[in-house]
């Protein structure tokens, strides 16, 4: 059930559809921190929101036409495009990241693969309690957990079916886990 719209935002839509610029600022003021907010979750770098949003905010004029209050409210709308762009933002850039950079062989020996290049608390210990593990558990973890592989990215790397990465990925979590369980 959709809510229904008040009357700010009913009169707000109205002058939207009639392509009343200072409408656009309106909207702009009552929204945009709101957007950037989310979007700032997503790409995580002030400047990229930034412009992130002002993108947003050119594509919601734009394409307001195709806005139908019917389906839903205007911020969820807005924030569903915004949401769109930011994440169209960071493939853009793991895009031109990758262009930029040369492969590397797809089985690396664990000693020669790069090290996580941020402080996560939550992965301290954890590389030493992955050591104990099978050299294969130990490379996939390594993988999707200290080098940040989707279980995708990492199944194309090892040559191996997705669900089979996933069932080796669940098992060795397990295994850990109640490793964890029994030491604690």
């Amino acid at each position: 059930m959709i809510a229904e719209p008040t009357a700010v935002e009913a009169v707000l839509v109205q002058r939207l559809y009639q392509r009343d610029e200072n409408a656009m600022l309106l909207f702009y003021n009552q929204y945009s921190a709101m957007l950037y907010g989310v979007i700032l979750r997503i790409v995580k770098h002030t400047h990229l929101a930034e412009d992130v949003l002002q993108e947003s905010m050119l594509k919601i004029w734009h394409s307001f036409p195709s806005y139908n209050p019917m389906r839903g409210r205007l911020a969820t709308w807005a924030l569903n495009i915004c949401r769109n762009k930011a994440i169209d933002e960071l493939r853009a850039q793991r895009a031109r990241g990758a262009e930029r950079t040369t492969s590397l062989p797809s089985k690396l020996p664990t000693s020669l693969q790069p090290l996580a290049t941020t402080f996560r608390p939550e992965h301290v210990g954890v590389r030493e309690l992955v050591h104990d593990l099978s050299p294969a558990a130990q490379e996939l973890l390594d993988m999707l957990y200290f080098q940040g592989y989707t279980q995708q990215e990492a199944a194309e790397a090892l040559g191996e079916p997705l669900g089979t990465v996933k069932s080796r990925a669940r098992a060795a979590i397990s295994l850990l886990a109640r490793r964890l369980r029994n030491a604690g």
